[in-house]
């Protein structure tokens, strides 16, 4: 058996950490430099953003048995090619699925701009944990004056901000993962009344920053996945993987 897994989330950390703990073999593909960078030293790592065609040629290229999608639920077409790669390859294909957390009480958007339009019509200062490459929903006059944007300490990230015309008083370059007790802090250092996440689930932070809001007495407005799909729990993928080895 030879795995090739596509990281991108803590999931995908934590698999490619059992595997190696396995001496199951595995190539991790990850997106980025950063994305690398969040990997233990030693794994094999595949970086850079690659297209259905490059997958299918990786695939061929690599003695793979089993592919392994663990890359984040927002990354809808990086999914969609992923399967389509490895069906053309002939390869089965493994989802691992963060489960939704949902939070009583939230507000809720179906996308970014949904999101922003909400967003003119409340008052107060925001803080947005989304990321960077969507930071042009919310750029908008009015708006953006009020948005404290919190993205990953890279020059892209940053430069992004810049570009959009957000204050340089409101970027906030920082690296998670955030504690509960770090979320309520930058909220009352930087007098938030409403902050915005995905439904990133447990790895991806959900949990400390809905209970940093209730304990702030902020507001939460939620970005929606944008699709509802299958997939398995870390746990069942181990399980599948050990079943496929003959364990």
């Amino acid at each position: 058996m030879k795995i090739l897994l596509f990281g991108g989330t803590g999931e995908g950390h934590a698999l490619a950490e059992w595997l190696r703990g396995e001496h199951i073999p595995f190539t991790v593909s990850v997106a980025t430099e950063y994305g690398e960078t969040l990997l233990p030293e030693g794994m094999d790592v595949r970086v850079g953003r690659l297209t259905e065609e490059d997958m299918a040629v990786l695939f061929r290229s690599g003695d793979y048995t089993l592919v392994v999608d663990a890359t984040h639920p927002y990354a809808v077409a990086v999914t969609e090619n992923i399967r389509a790669a490895a069906h053309a390859a002939g390869l089965p294909c493994l989802r691992l699925l963060r489960s939704s957390d949902g939070e009583a009480g939230c507000q809720k958007a179906a996308d970014m701009a949904a999101a922003a339009e909400m967003l003119r019509q409340m008052e107060g200062n925001i803080l947005l944990t989304t990321g960077s490459k969507e930071l042009h929903h919310f750029a908008l006059p009015g708006l953006r004056e009020r948005c404290f944007p919190r993205v990953l300490p890279m020059a892209d990230s940053l430069e992004r901000c810049h570009a959009l015309g957000f204050p340089p008083k409101n970027i906030i370059c920082m690296q998670g993962p955030f504690t509960r007790e770090m979320n309520v802090a930058t909220l009352h250092q930087y007098h938030i009344d409403i902050l915005v996440t995905k439904d990133t689930g447990g790895y991806g932070g959900f949990r400390e920053k809905a209970q940093a809001a209730r304990e702030a007495n902020c507001r939460l407005l939620v970005v929606e996945r944008p699709r509802q799909e299958d997939g398995l729990s870390l746990e069942a993928i181990q399980n599948e993987i050990k079943r496929r080895a003959g364990q």
